[in-house]
C-alpha cells in the first residue's frame, strides 16, 4: 500500500520527527518502523493471551489457575481491572 497518507496530532508528529532525528532517518521511515514495533507487539500479547489460556485449561493447582486468571484479566483489561471473584 504505497503513498498512503496519515495526518498525525501535532504532538505525535513532534516526538515522530526527534525519533526520526535521533536515529538519523526519514519520518516516513520512522514511521514504518513504530507501526511495524507496534504490529508485532500486538502479535506477541496475543500470542501470550492463547498460552495463558492453554495453561489455565491444563492446570490444576488453584494458587496457579488464580494466577493465571488475574494475569488474562490485566490482558483484557488494562492495569484497571475489574475484581475477580
Amino acid at each position: 500500500m504505497e503513498g498512503q497518507s496519515v495526518s498525525l496530532p501535532a504532538p505525535v508528529a513532534k516526538r515522530v520527527r526527534t525519533l526520526a532525528k535521533t536515529q538519523k532517518t526519514s519520518t516516513s521511515h520512522m514511521l514504518v518502523r513504530l507501526i511495524e514495533t507496534g504490529l508485532e507487539s500486538q502479535e506477541a500479547e496475543k500470542r501470550r493471551f492463547f498460552a495463558l489460556a492453554d495453561a489455565l485449561s491444563a492446570s490444576r493447582d488453584d494458587k496457579e489457575r488464580e494466577r493465571i486468571k488475574k494475569e488474562l484479566a490485566r490482558l483484557t483489561f488494562g492495569e484497571k481491572m475489574p475484581k475477580i471473584q
